[in-house]
Formats: C-alpha cells, structure tokens, sequence
C-alpha cells in the first residue's frame, strides 16, 4: 500500500509459519487465523497496521475482529495489541467494536483474558472444538 492509498479488503494466505488474513472494510469483519512464528513480524505486520490506520478513519457501523490464532510467538503479541489498541479508536469515536478471541486451549485463553484486562475494547470468548 502506498502512502493516500487504502483497499477495502486486504488478504494474506497463511502458512505454518504466518496466519491467514482478511480485512474486510465495507463488512467490517477483521480476521487473523492459524500460527503467527514469523522470522521478520514487522514486515508482515506493517501492511495490516497501514490498513487499520486507514480503516479508523471510516469504519464500518460495526467492527469485529477475530483472534484466530492457536500460537503466536512474542514478537507477534506486540503487533497483535498494537491492532487491538488502534481499533480501540473506533470505539473512542463513537463507533462499535468487539475482539472475538478464539481459542482452543487454556494457554491461549488466559492470554486472550490478559489482553481483556489491559486493552479497551469489548472481548466475547469463543471456545473451539480440538
């Protein structure tokens, strides 16, 4: 994405080693799914943060977005909070958003419950079938 350039949907096929993700602007639907190991997260993470950036600033009525993830490692984790925090915006300017944290395990749910208890934004819990 260039710079004054902005793309209603955005999507990355995921790997074993970087999630799959959809970013929808006109459904408001935000996905991250799969495992988030990467060897250079800022590259990775970059372009979604540009395009959260952009989508603040016109969101959709209602914005979900959806913690898919079964792992991430910690240089990942910092990324996820940065996203979680700028949608956070949405919500200071009137608008309406909720992080679905999807998790399959207890690990992923006490971090999913940590991120709740420092972060501004409504969580719902979604527990998945191994």
């Amino acid at each position: 994405m260039t710079e004054g350039e902005f793309h209603g949907y955005y999507q990355v096929d995921g790997n074993q080693h970087r999630p799959t993700v959809e970013l929808n602007a006109k459904t408001g639907v935000l996905k991250l799914e799969g495992r988030s190991i990467l060897e250079n997260t800022v590259l990775f993470y970059e372009p979604v943060l540009k395009w959260i950036d952009n989508y603040i600033e016109s969101p959709a009525k209602n914005t979900e977005f959806h913690m898919m993830l079964e792992y991430f490692n910690t240089s990942s984790s910092k990324f996820l909070m940065n996203i979680i925090d700028k949608l956070g915006n949405i919500k200071k300017n009137g608008g309406d958003v909720t992080v679905l944290w999807h998790y399959a395990d207890e690990d992923m749910e006490e971090l999913g419950i940590d991120y709740k208890n420092i972060m501004s934004v409504p969580f719902i819990f979604i527990e998945l079938d191994n």
